[in-house]
């Protein structure tokens, strides 16, 4: 089955990124256009082979067999579930990098940095490690995702939130924006360990999940989202297109670049690189490649994600957002407050069972008086906000695509909290 699967992405183990005329990878159209990378500027033709090492130094996270056996059902291999795990890695390791490296760090088959180093074995596929598949999936269960169930982007953003505090030597902070807003008191009060002193600032990783659409991602927002690629500190996005997860790092034109975690690697150690096999192992966590389809092919249910190392940081971000961003699409991508709104709380009980108990930081919005018309232009919008965009929590990554189209309310009920049918094709 490995064999199959692997043929059908190619001997690079890449979906997207096919072979041209005389065994060229097509992962970069030669057209004279900006390519953007993670906040990077390159030009298509020109810096090709920087934009190719720039790709490759990311960590690249994939579906893995061998594995010391994972949770109640024994698992050793995440192959069919894991790939939003996996998403989840990335990002956070491209956080780690660029945060303890810098960003214009780049990855060599000779690299033994002893920080690089420490930034990889986090991320192996053992107990100990602290942002290994087996943590991630463990601690979904706080989620009410059992070892083995499919995440979506809201649902690991909340499990990374939660594991980054166990680990002192990462020294980041992780704020997920629920309901489409981003509240700027409530991650001062998070970043700053003294109030009166900005050099206090724990480094924030911020993410942004979001629904922009029902079964396809709204045209209206794609020119919003390229301005994400843009701004320094661009984590990248956690999203997919429907069925799979994907990684994405960057665009060109009308197209997303990604990385793809649907490969099954091995399982193993990088340690400290000191046999060929700990450097054969480290070369399986770098993609040669990105890959690469139409924004409007993209699954609706993303998180955005953005590194802020000081409160200065946070600030210049948070003016790019408002005067970059926002602007860009008809129907800003989300909201910024200074504090919370009180509009967000109902004052109606929810009568329908509710299997999660949420708290104060993922409250998710639902107002019973709204009065929806019976035709909606953008029928992902249904708050009765005017600047709110979008809907819900993006805890279901997939599964919205196969319930009716009418409006359906933003709460946990069943149609709308369930991976159930996230990436059943692998």
């Amino acid at each position: 089955m490995d064999s199959v699967f692997e043929a059908y992405l190619g001997p690079d183990g890449m979906l997207g990124a096919v072979a041209g005329s005389g065994g060229e990878p097509d992962d970069i159209p030669k057209v004279n256009s900006k390519v953007w990378v993670l906040g990077k500027q390159y030009n298509a033709v020109q810096e090709l082979d920087l934009i190719r090492r720039d790709i490759r130094s990311r960590l690249w996270c994939t579906y893995r067999r061998g594995f010391v056996p994972l949770g109640e059902p024994q698992l050793t291999t995440d192959k069919g579930w894991g790939c939003m795990l996996r998403c989840g890695q990335m990002v956070l390791a491209q956080a780690l990098i660029d945060l303890h490296l810098g960003r214009d760090w780049f990855w060599s088959t000779e690299c033994r940095d002893s920080t690089y180093l420490k930034i990889v074995n986090r991320f192996e596929d053992s107990r100990k490690s602290y942002f290994s598949i087996h943590q991630i999936a463990l601690m979904g269960d706080s989620e009410d995702k059992k070892v083995g169930q499919w995440f979506g982007p809201n649902t690991v953003s909340q499990v990374l939130k939660k594991l980054v505090r166990y680990d002192d030597w990462c020294s980041l902070v992780i704020h997920v924006a629920m309901d489409n807003v981003i509240v700027i008191d409530d991650i001062i009060t998070l970043c700053l360990e003294k109030p009166q002193n900005e050099e206090s600032w724990k480094p924030l990783l911020l993410m942004i999940p979001l629904r922009l659409g029902l079964s396809d991602i709204n045209p209206i927002y794609i020119p919003a989202l390229k301005k994400c690629f843009e701004l320094v500190g661009n984590c990248g996005m956690i999203g997919g297109r429907p069925n799979q997860a994907l990684y994405f790092v960057g665009y060109i034109d009308d197209e997303v670049l990604y990385l793809d975690p649907h490969t099954t690697q091995r399982s193993g150690t990088v340690g400290q690189k000191t046999s060929a096999d700990e450097i054969d192992f480290d070369e399986t966590f770098h993609q040669k490649y990105a890959g690469r389809i139409n924004f409007a092919q993209m699954d609706p249910s993303l998180a955005l994600c953005f590194l802020c190392k000081s409160r200065v940081a946070f600030d210049i971000l948070l003016d790019k957002m408002k005067t970059e961003v926002l602007p860009a699409s008809p129907q800003p991508l989300f909201e910024i407050m200074q504090k919370p709104s009180s509009e967000w709380k109902s004052t109606v009980a929810v009568t329908s069972p509710c299997r999660h108990s949420h708290s104060s930081d993922d409250l998710i919005s639902y107002n019973h008086s709204l009065t929806i018309p019976t035709v909606l232009q953008d029928s992902s919008y249904i708050s009765d906000r005017t600047t709110s965009t979008n809907y819900g929590d993006t805890e279901d990554f997939e599964n919205v695509n196969h319930t009716p189209r009418e409006l359906r309310r933003a709460c946990c009920d069943d149609v709308l909290d369930s991976d159930e049918d996230f990436e059943f094709i692998s």
